[in-house]
């Protein structure tokens, strides 16, 4: 699907009516963001998934452990999945999809397994399971690419910014606290600015403490 960027997020968007009964839409974002995520992972890791895979067997045939180094140079990123399962092979044993879910999750290298951990999905994985989401969801996802030469990285970064922006809207727990408009972070930046015009010249450089980014 060839998406400008309004359309990749309304479609990554309208995937949450398909939780709509069994979530409430507080927690849609809870399955939404990290599913997005794990598909941007999978799109990027794509072209040189078979090298990894071999790669990998070759390692293990040899019985080395400290893979980390030659596997990313194999994936070509500072990460990689060894798992044989993709985005689109989960579909091939809808009976089995969250076991091999879980081994998709696992099969990441640990620095990034690290941060999806953050996300606390393996409870999600359960409960869309149990309530005969979780293949239609995952075929959803399928629909739609995020591969760096489709979405590049600035426009993945916008694309989940945007996803965040309107689930903290949504939900009137959270509204505001995890999303600050670009044109008030503009302000902000003039604001910090004024009165010194050496800053307004071009090709000029500044570092800004920021204590509370992320």
């Amino acid at each position: 699907m060839n998406h400008n960027f309004q359309e990749k997020v309304n479609f990554i968007w309208s995937i949450a009516d398909l939780l709509r009964g069994d979530y409430k839409q507080a927690e849609f974002q809870d399955v939404i963001l990290p599913l997005t995520v794990l598909k941007r992972l999978d799109d990027v890791l794509e072209p040189t998934k078979e090298k990894v895979l071999k790669k990998n067997q070759e390692l293990k045939e040899k019985g080395i452990e400290n893979k980390d180094l030659i596997l990313t140079k194999a994936s070509g990123y500072p990460f990689y999945n060894t798992s044989k399962f993709t985005f689109k092979s989960l579909l091939q044993d809808p009976n089995n999809i969250a076991k091999n879910l879980r081994s998709y999750i696992n099969g990441f290298s640990q620095n990034m397994y690290n941060i999806l951990e953050n996300f606390e999905f393996a409870n999600e994985i359960k409960k869309l399971d149990e309530a005969n989401l979780l293949y239609l969801i995952i075929q959803r996802f399928n629909d739609i690419d995020l591969h760096p030469d489709v979405v590049s990285n600035h426009e993945m970064g916008t694309i989940f910014e945007e996803l965040i922006r309107r689930f903290s809207e949504q939900s009137n727990e959270t509204a505001g606290e995890h999303f600050t408009p670009r044109e008030v972070i503009r302000l902000m930046v003039r604001l910090l600015i004024a009165g010194n015009g050496s800053l307004k010249q071009k090709n000029i450089i500044k570092t800004v403490y920021d204590p509370a980014c992320g």
